[in-house]
């Protein structure tokens, strides 16, 4: 009596979760960017949502809730009801914080599900025309040859671009000194003032002042070349083998969220991306269109947050 009683309980609950996922989604779904309208994450999402508001048959609206580091907008996604209706534009702030704050309010691999990683973006390593070095090679030299006298600039402790800095003194073995700044535009202003010698920035934000000679491009930090830049190599093919420090976006939701609603969000989203508008409107600001499973992604945020783990290790990096 009491097994087939489990049974039916167990099959009712079956049913539920197959009603659910079904079912889904019969009201508006929100999708947290944790920063400010702007930038890679917003573009990203406000690019996905109204594509994804077509797939699923209700509004997609965009929330902007920056603050913390990134921490205020995951964390409210992280502890939101897992029903599919709120879901978090993640980035590689989700994996450098996990180990840049000592007591983060949320954990990136147990409180979120990944759903699809949507983009990537390659950073650019520059440096101002005035520097006599045209190649990754000769800047690394000119670094040896004077220890701590050149500089690099960030927008700000613990960035993406902070830790692609610190990512390439480790594997380069190079004492270049770090100038955070409370933003990229300023960092870029200052890199084009030559009050700073290098930034290492996304393509998109800097690909016209490469073009118009104002900054020059050493190296592409990604593990192929790009498309909007074919004549810059990579850091990989310059000599540091394996290199790679790109940006990235993709969709996470809340643990617990029904396996059938992330297959279902998985497939829409891979469909938008690879669509020609969107990939064509993705590739032309500079980011790659991905898509692929949730395992995939899961592998891929694993495997950013070890890399920066010994990132902040080494460099002792310590959240503002």
């Amino acid at each position: 009596m009491m097994i087939a009683r489990s049974l039916c309980i167990g099959a009712a609950l079956l049913a539920c979760t197959s009603v659910h996922g079904q079912n889904y989604p019969v009201r508006a779904v929100r999708l947290v960017v944790p920063y400010v309208p702007g930038g890679g994450t917003d573009f990203t999402a406000r690019v996905i949502a109204p594509k994804l508001s077509e797939a699923l048959g209700q509004q997609v609206v965009v929330e902007n809730r920056p603050g913390g580091g990134t921490n205020i907008g995951s964390e409210l996604v992280a502890r939101a009801v897992p029903d599919g209706y709120t879901l978090l534009m993640a980035g590689a702030a989700n994996a450098i914080n996990m180990s840049l704050y000592a007591k983060p309010p949320y954990d990136t691999q147990r409180d979120l599900l990944p759903v699809s990683l949507s983009v990537k973006g390659a950073n650019v390593l520059l440096v101002h025309p005035s520097l006599p070095v045209k190649t990754l090679k000769e800047l690394l030299a000119l670094a040896r040859a004077q220890p701590g006298k050149l500089n690099y600039a960030s927008s700000g402790i613990g960035s993406a671009n902070h830790m692609a800095g610190e990512l390439l003194k480790l594997v380069a073995k190079v004492n270049i000194a770090h100038v955070p700044y409370k933003g990229n535009a300023p960092a870029l202003t200052d890199l084009i003032g030559g009050h700073v010698e290098i930034l290492i920035s996304g393509v998109p934000a800097v690909i016209g002042q490469i073009k118009n000679g104002r900054v020059r491009a050493i190296a592409i930090a990604s593990l192929k070349r790009f498309p909007a830049l074919p004549d810059t190599p990579t850091i990989d093919e310059s000599g540091l083998k394996g290199f790679e420090a790109t940006t990235w976006f993709g969709v996470m939701a809340p643990l617990k969220t029904p396996r059938d609603i992330i297959t279902r969000l998985n497939a829409d989203l891979a469909r938008i991306v690879a669509s020609p508008d969107v990939r064509d409107r993705f590739i032309g600001e500079g980011v790659e269109p991905i898509g692929g499973p949730p395992e995939l992604f899961g592998g891929f945020i694993r495997d950013e947050i070890d890399k920066y783990a010994k990132v902040v290790k080494a460099a002792n990096i310590k959240a503002e």
